[in-house]
């Protein structure tokens, strides 16, 4: 792993670290310092952050205390990485594939184009290898990754004019993060990645023509239908968006093997509980978008999701030929995916077609 892209890019939390002390030991006491990619409080993504903070401090009975900063408190959103892998801060709370300008790598912890769903992303990372993977990519980071949360099958977005061809799709300004945008910029559109707290501004003011978020819960927080009438799906990007927790390596290696027992626990509990947590509200939100805010639902034509699908996997083997690591990572996450799918048209995809009919 290389060592040059931790160097760069550190400026900023360089410079937190000077201002931000390290973490506290007091009679036994661990205090430390969470920054996240989310805005404060934000459903889902900021209350997940803050309610695995709270789960790790009650489970170990106060000796770990975590204090939350959300995106911009202490450092931007984009910057939460360094900040951690240099150790201003803890632990960050966010999407790896944000930090895809380290490694490729990256981006298959949380979702990749035609990528895993989330109980196939689960499979991979807690028994195919994937977790050994992600924490040799992560150690030569100086980090020490878990997945933390999981907003299951996101939408390919808000647009304020529909998409009826592949040309349509030509010259699209769109926020798209992680190898989504890059497929989408095979296509001829300019993708950007945007914290979310950065998207509305941008969709009102014309700087971008389209934006993809999350799913109805939280697009309908954000109040994107205000902008955009038409919301497109399936979201070809992200099939099952995994979210993370990542530790300063040295700071969880000071932990106790019982505190690492509570982390661990603690971040597999809320992974399951945000996934629930989605899957009940997004129904909900998707209702009343629809029925209150006359949002317009639009699925991408045959020709553009045949498109989106072969750029996809141009772009998968582009990105595995980036490094050594990218490769390796690839090579597994392809593998089980091969393996699970099968599994997945019979056993989920084959029970929703019979209810539905």
């Amino acid at each position: 792993m290389k060592r040059r892209s931790f160097l760069t890019g550190a400026g900023t939390a360089a410079i937190a670290a000077a201002t931000m002390p390290a973490p506290a030991i007091a009679q036994g006491k661990r205090q430390l310092k969470m920054v996240t990619t989310w805005p404060k409080n934000y459903p889902g993504l900021g209350t997940s952050a803050q309610r695995l903070a709270t789960r790790i401090g009650e489970m170990t009975d106060g000796q770990v205390d975590i204090k939350v900063y959300a995106a911009g408190e202490l450092v931007p959103a984009l910057e939460c990485f360094d900040t951690v892998s240099s150790g201003a801060a803890d632990i960050y709370h966010g999407a790896e594939y944000y930090w895809q300008g380290k490694s490729k790598a990256y981006n298959f912890f949380t979702a990749v184009p035609y990528g895993m769903t989330a109980a196939e992303i689960n499979g991979w990372i807690y028994h195919g290898g994937g977790q050994e993977l992600w924490d040799d990519l992560a150690a030569g980071f100086n980090i020490k990754p878990f997945m933390a949360a999981n907003t299951g099958v996101q939408l390919a977005g808000w647009y304020r004019n529909e998409i009826n061809s592949l040309d349509d799709l030509k010259g699209l300004k769109i926020r798209m993060p992680g190898l989504g945008g890059e497929v989408m910029r095979r296509l001829g559109a300019a993708a950007v990645t945007l914290a979310g707290p950065d998207i509305f501004p941008a969709l009102q003011n014309g700087t971008i023509d389209a934006a993809e978020w999350v799913a109805p819960w939280n697009d309908m927080a954000f109040g994107f239908y205000r902008i955009a009438k038409f919301y497109y799906w399936p979201g070809f990007h992200e099939p099952g968006s995994s979210l993370a927790a990542g530790f300063n390596l040295s700071v969880w290696e000071s932990l106790t093997k019982q505190q690492q027992a509570v982390v661990r626990a603690a971040c597999s509990a809320e992974n399951d509980y945000t996934l629930a947590e989605y899957t009940h509200h997004n129904g909900r939100a998707l209702k009343t978008l629809v029925e209150q805010h006359g949002v317009q639902m639009r699925k991408f034509p045959d020709e553009v999701l045949a498109a989106l699908k072969k750029a996809s996997r141009e772009v998968l083997e582009d990105a595995a030929k980036s490094d050594a690591a990218t490769a390796k990572i690839y090579e597994s996450f392809r593998e089980a995916l091969a393996v699970s799918e099968e599994w997945t048209r019979i056993g989920d995809e084959g029970y929703v077609e019979a209810r539905r009919g």
